[in-house]
């Protein structure tokens, strides 16, 4: 019979309430901020760190996951007996982590040549960040409670993953700019006219998809994409920082144009909060 393990990193932004519940092993990524060093998702609520973030006078920074933790969490689940370990990464465009899953797992194997046949690691590259991949992780793991084995839960993260969505509009531009994802002379021209950028992740790599005036528009083109493409009575998921205001304002707006309420609503996590901002907006759905 089956025994299945689940891990994934921090920027899945799966809720501790989630994680805890289904037993998801979570693997934190390091933010530094100053002289001090946090864990993304343990060492601080969403809530907290916007604050943070805020209040620094230089963009925090995150550091990759190294093999050792990758081995460590390896070494762990096959000691406790576990048949299968299903490892879902970040970005491989964005971050060394999903490399460095698979050398540790390579090196695993070569220590452990025992447990190839009974110990099975599967890694999965998101090519995404956020819950674009975090909610894949958890429906797998609700599958696997109710008896699902592991190549069907691998097969159903990996269909997840090549057909999801993730659209978002950071409504200010300032860590957007210092991060990178938008040019300092879009940041400068978008703060000047009020343009907003509605933006998404192709093949791992970050891409605008047309630019908003206002909040309002901005919330208005997310629910408009979100209605052309999302794959008919599939969940979307609705992700915001710290703008309680715009967030409800997009929540009404998915009610009333999509004619259903978010599987999920969440905040969003310390390292994607670092690229887009503390103040975004956005949707996940699959297309």
């Amino acid at each position: 019979m089956a025994h299945i393990k689940f891990s994934t990193d921090s920027a899945s932004d799966i809720p501790a309430a989630l994680r805890e519940e289904w037993n998801i092993q979570v693997l934190p990524f390091p933010i530094a901020m100053g002289d001090r060093e946090y864990m993304d998702g343990f060492d601080f609520t969403p809530d907290e760190f916007f604050q943070m973030l805020l209040d620094s006078p230089q963009i925090p920074t995150h550091a990759q996951l190294n093999p050792y933790l990758f081995t460590e969490c390896f070494e762990k689940a096959w000691k406790e007996g576990y048949t299968d370990l299903i490892h879902t990464s970040i970005n491989s465009k964005g971050s060394a982590t999903y490399g460095n899953a698979i050398q540790a797992r390579d090196e695993f194997y070569e220590d452990h040549p025992d447990a190839q046949d009974t110990f099975h690691i599967h890694i999965i590259d998101s090519k995404n960040y956020t819950m674009g991949y975090g909610w894949a992780v958890v429906q797998g793991a609700k599958m696997a409670a109710a008896g699902a084995q592991a190549g069907e839960i691998v097969d159903f993260i990996q269909d997840w993953v090549d057909h999801v969505r993730v659209i978002f509009a950071p409504l200010d531009l300032r860590f957007a700019k210092k991060s990178g994802r938008i040019s300092a002379a879009a940041a400068f021209m978008g703060e000047a006219l009020g343009l907003k950028p509605i933006m998404t992740f192709a093949n791992g790599e970050s891409k605008i998809l047309s630019k908003a005036r206002g909040e309002k528009n901005a919330i208005s083109a997310v629910v408009e994409l979100c209605k052309q493409e999302r794959s008919a009575n599939s969940p979307y998921l609705v992700v915001h920082g710290n703008n309680l205001e715009q967030a409800g304002k997009l929540l009404e707006a998915c009610r009333q144009e999509l004619g259903c309420e978010p599987a999920l609503e969440y905040l969003i996590g310390g390292v994607v909060s670092i690229n887009a901002g503390p103040n975004v907006i956005g949707l996940v759905y699959r297309t």
